[in-house]
């Protein structure tokens, strides 16, 4: 992310049609989905101009740059990637937004000050994930449970050094079961939630930063079909909107800071992870490259990539604070 992305609140639908009728949404309903068109978009947001070259619209004002492409779930906001839950569709010679992203992702990422309470929060819970017998992902320098921490411990650093509240759900080496991390963050009220990942992929050349936010409901995990239990309110989808902007700083950020690493982005994707499901705060799950990978695995034992993603995440707490402040 840049510092232009100014991140967001999320208004239901039918609230945001209400509170601002001037804009004159354009509505399309297509096989029970509803759609806004690009042209909606530019004008309740002040784009001024919308560009179309192909498939692609680009949209752009002087601090933001939006673009979509139809039949694509990506969408790139100020050189940061989202993948939308929904293909954006091209009708009568229209790009369309669904509702849902609009709701959900694109309104809370351009509005983040609209989001009611989320900058309220003293303290940061830091999750570096597996620990004691779970390695998680392992390679010829190191294990993920142990690169975790590493950078969970930076994180808390800069973070304590800023002032804020730190809490980490293990300090050493050892073993919490998911259902434990949920309990520990649980017990704290006007919090924030990072769980800290490495990666592994079957295949060899999957690389890259990525980090995953609760699927809104009715919106499966990332590379798999709906199934029934998406369409439960979980406790994290009350911080939906929250959850999309915290995303939106600490995956910007964190590019920024990794860019001489030449590390690709692999976006800001929706997932049903027991933590993001289960933590009642704003949360998210970031994977900070792939060991399977043989060029980012000798980048991710690096002291100073390792620091790099540290201060990309707490840069992004921070960012995220102060861009919920501004209205």
């Amino acid at each position: 992310m840049t510092e232009n992305i100014r991140l967001l609140t999320t208004l239901v639908f039918s609230l945001l049609l209400a509170n601002v009728a001037m804009a004159q949404w354009e509505t399309v309903n297509i096989r029970d989905k509803q759609y806004v068109t690009a042209r909606s978009l530019k004008s309740f947001y002040a784009f001024k101009t919308l560009t179309r070259v192909g498939r692609k619209a680009t949209l752009e004002n002087t601090g933001i740059k939006m673009e979509i492409s139809a039949n694509s779930q990506e969408c790139i906001m100020n050189n940061v990637k989202f993948i939308l839950s929904y293909p954006v569709v091209e009708h009568s010679g229209r790009l369309l937004v669904s509702r849902i992203d609009l709701s959900k992702l694109i309104d809370p990422v351009l509005r983040p000050s609209y989001i009611r309470d989320a900058g309220n929060f003293r303290t940061v819970i830091l999750d570096p994930g597996h620990g004691g017998k779970d390695a998680g992902a392992v390679n010829q320098y190191g294990t993920e449970a142990g690169y975790n921490l590493i950078v969970g411990r930076l994180v808390r650093d800069i973070l304590t050094r800023q002032g804020y509240t730190v809490i980490m759900t293990r300090e050493s080496d050892r073993y919490l079961s998911l259902q434990q991390r949920v309990a520990f963050a649980n017990r704290y009220k006007n919090a924030i939630f990072i769980s800290i990942h490495f990666n592994a992929g079957g295949r060899r050349q999957a690389r890259g930063i990525e980090t995953f936010t609760l699927s809104p409901v009715g919106i499966a995990h990332y590379g798999r079909s709906v199934k029934a239990s998406d369409h439960r309110t979980r406790n994290g989808n009350y911080q939906d909107s929250a959850n999309i902007a915290l995303a939106t700083a600490i995956h910007g950020r964190t590019l920024q800071r990794t860019r001489s690493a030449s590390i690709p982005d692999r976006g800001i994707k929706r997932a049903r992870y027991s933590v993001l499901t289960s933590v009642k705060h704003p949360a998210i799950l970031i994977e900070g490259g792939f060991m399977s990978h043989p060029t980012e695995a000798r980048i991710i034992q690096s002291s100073s990539y390792q620091s790099s993603i540290a201060m990309g995440i707490a840069e992004g707490i921070i960012r995220y604070r102060s861009a919920l402040s501004k209205r």
